[in-house]
This record gives C-alpha cells, sequence and structure tokens, in this order.
C-alpha cells in the first residue's frame, strides 16, 4: 500500500521524500560548522578570558613587593671565612681518590714546566 502523502511526478512515479534526509544533513552541517568555528576560536585564543589557564605556580621573586636580592643573607655565625686556610684533614677529604683518572692531560709529555728568568 502506498503513502497518500507522497507524491507523483509526470510520469506518474513516486517522488522520493528526502525531507527527513535533507533535515538530518542540515542538523550535521550546522553542528560541524558550529564545532569548527569554536576549536578556531580556541586555537586563535579568542576564548582565552572565559578560560584562563593558570600554569605552575606563583613566583615570589617576582612579585613586586619582593626583597632585594643579596639582603637576606645568612647570619654572620654561618658564613664561610673566606681567609681562612683549610686544615690538613679538609685538604685531604677533597683529595681525589686513588684511581680516578686525573684528566686527559694527566700523562701528557709534551707539557713542559714554566722556567722563570
Amino acid at each position: 500500500m502506498s503513502n497518500p502523502s507522497q507524491r507523483r511526478d509526470s510520469h506518474g512515479r513516486f517522488k522520493p521524500d528526502h525531507r527527513t534526509r535533507n533535515l538530518a544533513i542540515g542538523a550535521a552541517t550546522i553542528v560541524g560548522v558550529g564545532a569548527a568555528a569554536v576549536v578556531g576560536a580556541l586555537k586563535a585564543g579568542l576564548l582565552d578570558r572565559f578560560f584562563p589557564a593558570k600554569e605552575g605556580h606563583d613566583a615570589p621573586d617576582l612579585a613586586l613587593d619582593a626583597d632585594t636580592p643579596g639582603t637576606d643573607r645568612a647570619p654572620d655565625a654561618f658564613r664561610p671565612d673566606p681567609t681562612a686556610t683549610p686544615t690538613a684533614g679538609e685538604r685531604e677529604s677533597l683529595r681525589p681518590p686513588p684511581g680516578v683518572d686525573k684528566g686527559f692531560m694527566a700523562d701528557d709529555r709534551r707539557v713542559e714546566e714554566l722556567t722563570t728568568g
């Protein structure tokens, strides 16, 4: 049984009804264009004020009310004495352990001693 609301063409054949298909294609097109517009606006940075990005943490040394560098030194009791002579034990603790490579110039025979005079 045929659909009474269906139309016929000039040859008496039924015309295909594409209304629902056209509505679906139009709705999909509108959704796709809208999504593309939102993605383009996000990439161009047009929506940044609505989605503020907070990366990392605050840098207190860059704040406007930060102390001037060099004014927050350690107390005198905890500062090393730059004029002090190291003791024999300190000097021994700074020596490289035996068997450690002393560098690529350690056994270079081309190096000549400096002569003064």
